[in-house]
């Protein structure tokens, strides 16, 4: 079983849909932990309503603090973070128990879940299908019923939720950093530590599908500069380290280990990205 950690934001509409397609669409009884960020649209009486184990917080801490709040409460072996805007599609949590048995043997992996938005945004690790917009006119029943035909193939570069990690993994590296709430860059930094302890696995898993709405949350917060943290306190750029350590969106080679990835290899292009980089950061 999976601890399933849901950070929400007076986002109640989206929540609902999310916790719904959990427990209609799972194999299991996972547990499920959602942290409420003020929650004064209704969301704190709904989470006592439906008895969902929660933390929670009088103001809005961000992604990262209250991630971390609910993932210290998870029992199972594995963290699994969900946004809440969110559907889960029938049969997600069995293709992650399939893509756990291929890479059986590896201590530090993150898997992910594959999303799909109902409009193409260049993003070549989601599959593009249309819905609904929003929870109110999402079609919950057509979506189970064709999901299953919408898998795609593995791809590498495991980043964004839901995102799969051992529980030691993410103790070993502390969890999200809240340096970065409330989150923007967040996700790119997680899998760098993962990287820096050693973790080559970062496979996205093609046929656990989640429908995603998108920007339900971020839209409505004040940003930080995700991408010149990240730049600062690892020395490179995001795009590069998905680019060149990541592959994201990638094809996974063949062979059984074809998910491990290798280190990146010095061409022209990476040490110029490193040039480019390193100037960034004089200039800042």
């Amino acid at each position: 079983m999976f601890s399933i950690v849901i950070p929400t934001w007076n986002n109640l509409r989206c929540l609902r849909l999310c916790v719904d397609s959990l427990r209609r669409h799972s194999t299991r009884a996972h547990q499920l932990i959602v942290h409420v960020n003020d929650g004064s649209d209704g969301t704190r009486d709904w989470i006592a309503r439906e008895g969902i184990e929660h933390t929670a917080t009088d103001t809005n801490v961000g992604i990262c603090i209250g991630v971390n709040r609910a993932a210290a409460r998870a029992r199972t072996d594995y963290v699994l973070y969900v946004n809440d805007d969110m559907v889960a599609a029938p049969g997600w949590d069995a293709a992650l128990e399939r893509a756990l048995a291929r890479v059986g043997g590896i201590a530090t992996f993150m898997l992910s879940g594959t999303m799909i938005e109902p409009v193409a945004s260049g993003n070549a690790c989601a599959v593009v299908a249309d819905y609904g917009r929003d929870p109110e006119h999402f079609d919950l029943v057509r979506f189970a019923r064709e999901a299953p035909g919408l898998g795609r193939a593995d791809w590498l570069g495991a980043t964004w939720p839901p995102t799969l990690v051992p529980r030691a993994a993410w103790h070993d590296v502390g969890g999200y950093s809240i340096e970065f709430s409330p989150g923007m860059g967040s996700d790119n930094d997680l899998s760098m530590k993962l990287w820096q302890a050693g973790c080559r696995v970062f496979l996205g898993v093609g046929d656990s599908l989640f429908y995603h709405f998108s920007r339900a949350s971020t839209s409505r917060v004040r940003k930080n500069d995700g991408r010149h943290q990240f730049l600062m306190k690892w020395g490179m750029t995001q795009a590069a380290f998905d680019r060149h350590c990541l592959r994201r969106g990638g094809p996974v080679p063949s062979g059984e280990r074809g998910f491990v990835l290798a280190e990146p290899v010095p061409t022209p292009a990476w040490r110029l990205e490193q040039l480019k980089a390193a100037l960034r950061r004089r200039i800042v």
